[in-house]
């Protein structure tokens, strides 16, 4: 069985200490393809290091949270699009918006958002998302912007099933986390509903660990327990779910 975990800060500071240890964990578990969202300019380094210590395990995206999204995002974004222009990526992220920590910044978060929208466009690369308690707004400014040009995920999607079907059919894909694992996650009223072709795996981590490990740090090595609880739900084998999100991350990410 061969998964792809679409979305992982395994480069974070949280796996300081154990990251090798840890990407060896994940392997052995069957995790053979990580995808790594960017933050901002303090992470670029950590990340790249990480995907040239493991080249065919490990890809980077290139883009601005919107929660590092201040003052100065402009000058945040021209890095970004240096970037873009320098070496190959996997995608533009994670960029989005994000009404729970912070209000403050939502016009620049925006702007933030269109700048990287144009930046996909420019680059001919996938979009993903950071839609935290902003899923409309986010799928808003896709809306306004998409010509038939557009793709990407939503990543971490707990949404609804009318927000599953909006961000469908903008083009975009599910990506599903630990949160379907939680019992008052809300996945298990939407996700029956959702055929595979759709979806993508993510861990998130150090963030969202799946049950039984909820409340500690994830890894990439707990994507099984969420690929099997995916395959609960939409009724199908655990192998299919691996096979068909795995392709999926493929073709999208182009790898």
């Amino acid at each position: 069985m061969h998964l792809t975990d679409s979305h992982a800060h395994i480069y974070s500071e949280q796996f300081k200490t154990d990251r090798d240890a840890t990407l060896h964990r994940a392997f052995e578990a069957g995790v053979t393809t990580i995808v790594m969202p960017n933050i901002d300019h303090t992470s670029v380094d950590s990340m790249l290091e990480t995907e040239a210590r493991f080249p065919r395990q490990c890809f980077a995206m290139m883009g601005l949270h919107p929660c590092s999204v201040g003052k100065h995002f402009e000058k945040e974004l021209y890095q970004v699009e240096d970037w873009l222009g320098k070496r190959p990526f996997a995608a533009v992220g994670e960029c989005g918006l994000d009404l729970h920590w912070d209000k403050t910044f939502f016009a620049q978060q925006q702007e933030a958002l269109r700048v990287q929208i144009g930046l996909a466009k420019k680059f001919k690369l996938p979009l993903v998302l950071h839609t935290r308690e902003a899923f409309t707004e986010t799928a808003d400014l896709i809306e306004e912007a998409q010509d038939g040009s557009l793709g990407g995920v939503f990543h971490c999607f707990s949404g609804t099933k009318e927000e599953a079907e909006r961000a469908i059919k903008l083009g975009f894909k599910l990506g599903i986390g630990g949160v379907a694992t939680f019992k008052n996650g809300g996945s298990d009223k939407v996700l029956p509903e959702m055929a595979l072709e759709h979806l993508l795996l993510e861990t998130d981590c150090p963030y969202l660990a799946p049950v039984p490990h909820r409340g500690k740090r994830n890894e990439p090595g707990y994507l099984p327990l969420i690929a099997r609880r995916v395959a609960e739900l939409l009724q199908k084998d655990v192998e299919e779910v691996a096979a068909a999100t795995t392709r999926n991350a493929q073709a999208l990410f182009n790898l």
